[in-house]
């Protein structure tokens, strides 16, 4: 079996007892640590501009767009995930940034609208250290009513509009097509996002579970900096086309839910772990019928992540960003306290051996149940 390798970096603002979500059975971390009493003040409180890690970097896209090889998520801060905290969701952001991450997520439709002005909240003071990503398309109204998808040119520049006023800032880094409409040719869509590049209102432009070939047609359009797909341990649909089409067109890769929207934390060891109003309660593959395989899935994961001292989270992560430099992941969390162990996952050097094992662990079309309960906008 290969060595982990790791590198006291990040893992040295951590302590020794890594979180609420690892193992109790876990082995002595095998990166950097301090007292657990310098951990748990971590959990409470956000670092300090003195104890800030030292991030990598990586570059999405051929345009030069730099960002941190891990960012955040912000969705769970506002909606799907539980019950919302917004002291903690802001004490979060700021600590990530003091930890390095400059890569912030959300999109108009979380919340809905909240997560943006939220965002907007946290980074108000600090907005020169981040590089600022949302999204448009996912059509909701202010009850939370789901109305479809839009893409037609007029709906572009007023979701750009309302986005920069709920954001409080002038300009979007990274501005993406939540989801592709079809009703719309995609050059349209294309060609209204790149006047917004024009007009300095956005920066770079990303797409959105696309299909390879309507990433193909928007790229002759304008450059994308990215495509962001779900891709983890858990879900590797972007292995049979998009990551090579990615590369092929210099376009950067991001992964949401790199950590298969939690499961691969270990943290659910049943459904009844799964808190009240939670969306993963009617997702396909935490049903009655998928959770128990794909729980004994993770427990596979466990047992690695313990062998080498480190979460299942964190060697969950360690993969995601092991399958290339142009792939950044956006777990998201809520917590400091996860944070901080989401982080140290930078610091993880998994060896060819280990990132065989991973992959036995969790064979390819091993897990059950779709991504979600309707993939209908997903891929096209």
């Amino acid at each position: 079996m290969g060595t982990l390798k790791t590198r006291m970096r990040l893992s040295d603002l951590l302590g020794d007892e890594l979180t609420g979500r690892s193992l109790r059975r876990l082995a002595p971390p095998a990166i950097g640590c301090h007292h657990r009493s310098e951990w748990a003040k971590m959990q409470n409180e956000p670092t300090s501009p003195e104890t800030r890690g030292t991030m990598q970097h990586r570059t999405l896209g051929n345009q030069g767009l730099e960002v941190s090889a891990l960012g955040l998520g912000c969705m769970g801060m506002s909606e799907f995930y539980g019950a919302a905290d917004e002291a903690e969701a802001i004490a979060t952001i700021h600590a990530a940034l003091d930890a390095g991450v400059t890569f912030l997520d959300t999109a108009d439709m979380y919340g809905p609208f909240e997560n943006e002005r939220l965002v907007g909240r946290a980074i108000a003071e600090r907005r020169s250290e981040i590089i600022l990503a949302t999204k448009f398309g996912n059509v909701r109204d202010e009850s939370g009513a789901f109305l479809g998808i839009k893409g037609d040119p007029n709906y572009v520049r007023a979701s750009c509009d309302a986005s920069l006023l709920r954001l409080g800032v002038d300009e979007i880094d990274l501005y993406y097509q939540h989801r592709v409409d079809t009703s719309v040719p995609i050059e349209e869509t294309i060609g209204a996002m790149a006047e917004l590049v024009d007009a300095g209102k956005v920066r770079y432009l990303g797409m959105s579970e696309a299909a390879v070939e309507t990433l193909e047609r928007a790229v002759a359009v304008h450059p994308i900096a990215a495509l962001q797909t779900e891709y983890s341990l858990f879900n590797r649909v972007p292995e049979d086309g998009h990551l090579m089409a990615c590369r092929r067109l210099g376009v950067g890769f991001v992964a949401y839910s790199p950590l298969g929207r939690g499961i691969l934390t270990g943290v659910f060891n049943s459904r009844d772990d799964i808190p009240d109003g939670d969306y993963r309660r009617n997702a396909p593959q935490y049903s009655e019928e998928n959770f128990d395989a794909n729980r004994a899935l993770v427990a596979s994961v466990e047992v690695l992540a313990s062998e080498r001292g480190v979460t299942p989270a964190q060697i969950a992560l360690a993969w995601v960003m092991a399958q290339g430099d142009d792939i950044v992941a956006i777990p998201g969390t809520k917590r400091r306290r996860y944070l901080f162990e989401n982080l140290s996952a930078a610091d993880v050097e998994l060896s060819g051996e280990d990132l065989a094992a991973l992959d036995s662990a969790v064979p390819k079309g091993s897990v059950a149940g779709d991504r979600y309960a309707s993939m209908a906008t997903v891929n096209r």
